[in-house]
């Protein structure tokens, strides 16, 4: 059986999916655009998924008359879409999103026009930016690591 398992951004929150992944997908409609703060919604249903949740409680704010979105009230990363036909995780909260490319796109009709061209821009790396922004040297994560821990956070070494 496959096991997939990711969480949120500050490590509050951690969830494990066990079973086969199918529809990956981005929605593309002006809610997803809010819920998600950014052009689309890059979401993974876990119907017919075993989805359970092994760290925290996801908080829920209700959308619409159908749909609640879930998110980490501690650092605010949006975690679910929950509608009557299921639960669905927001991709980029697996601890592998690249194992779950999507395969459709829905709410086309609230596709910004630029998103087709945006794999046009020139592209550069973090350490690129050090003349503009020097801080980026010096940069310490505090965000969960991608894989589950006994605890969180880490004991700081002394």
């Amino acid at each position: 059986m496959t096991i997939y398992t990711g969480g949120c951004q500050c490590g509050a929150i951690r969830f494990r999916v066990e079973g086969e992944l199918r529809d990956s997908s981005i929605c593309h409609c002006r809610m997803c655009q809010k819920a998600f703060g950014a052009y689309y919604a890059p979401l993974v249903s876990t119907r017919g998924a075993g989805l359970s949740w092994t760290r925290g409680t996801v908080k829920k704010f209700q959308s619409s008359n159908f749909a609640h979105r879930g998110f980490c009230s501690d650092c605010g990363t949006p975690l679910t879409y929950e509608a009557p036909d299921g639960v669905a995780i927001a991709a980029g909260a697996f601890d592998d999103p690249a194992a779950l490319p999507p395969t459709v796109q829905f709410g086309v009709e609230g596709k910004i026009g630029f998103v087709d061209r945006l794999h046009a821009l020139p592209g550069r790396l973090t350490e690129e930016d050090v003349e503009e922004a020097p801080f980026i040297l010096d940069i310490v994560s505090y965000q969960h690591p991608d894989h589950d821990t006994t605890t969180w956070p880490a004991e700081k070494k002394s």
